[in-house]
């Protein structure tokens, strides 16, 4: 057992790109500067923008500007439930809720793109999205979300369930701190989905939150 520790240990303090970034609910004054400075850490896979009250023409104006500092950075920008969106902007891909509509029509759009589907804690529902192949599956919510705080209850089980029995990246939401993600990744998480930790952290700029996660790795 002890064996075993060390060696996830020893993952953990590999890991580099392990962040897959959400959003702020609102894009704020200051975000593009604060998104450069995130980004510059080098710790982020992806980027989802997720804006639900924000109209649609809006969302393509933030996302071109979005864009041109993701691809300075090379990380993968993702368009929370909106195919069209995603198409238009020549986002990186696209993101899918159980309401969403489905992958096959997603493809059919977005041809070889990147699309991920929200699967809660439903093996059932992640092995149909493997079958209509999703190129990631999100589970969670793992802890209680200022995002989403009436999403549903993750259990840990599936991600040693995911790890063992699916071969594309598991992506872990919901509630993701720094001072519990790093169990995420030991039970199976590849990608820790977070939010509100960097953009709504009383305590620290935006910056200095990612860095801190880039800390706790290595400890």
């Amino acid at each position: 057992m002890v064996r075993k520790l060390r060696e996830r240990g020893c993952c953990l303090n590999n890991l580099k790109r392990f962040i897959y970034l959400i959003s702020p609910q609102k894009i704020y004054k200051n975000f593009y500067l604060d998104l450069e400075k995130v980004l510059a850490k080098k710790n982020t896979k992806y980027f989802q923008l997720r804006l639900k009250k924000t109209p649609e023409k809006k969302i393509i104006q933030i996302a071109k500007k979005i864009k041109n500092i993701t691809s300075k950075y090379k990380v993968k920008l993702i368009i929370n439930d909106n195919i069209k969106i995603a198409k238009k902007v020549k986002a990186d891909g696209c993101h899918l809720g159980q309401s969403d509509g489905s992958i096959t029509e997603a493809r059919k759009i977005l041809k070889n793109k990147i699309i991920g589907v929200t699967c809660h804690s439903s093996k059932k529902l992640a092995l149909k999205a493997i079958k209509e192949k999703a190129d990631y599956i999100a589970f969670g919510s793992f802890f209680v979300s200022k995002l989403k705080p009436q999403a549903k209850k993750g259990h840990f089980k599936v991600l040693k369930w995911a790890k063992k029995n699916i071969k594309k990246p598991i992506v872990a939401i919901g509630g993701i701190s720094n001072q519990n993600y790093k169990k995420l990744i030991l039970l199976g998480a590849n990608y820790i989905a977070i939010s509100s930790f960097i953009w709504d952290n009383p305590f620290l700029k935006p910056d200095l939150a990612v860095k801190k996660l880039n800390e706790n790795i290595s400890q």
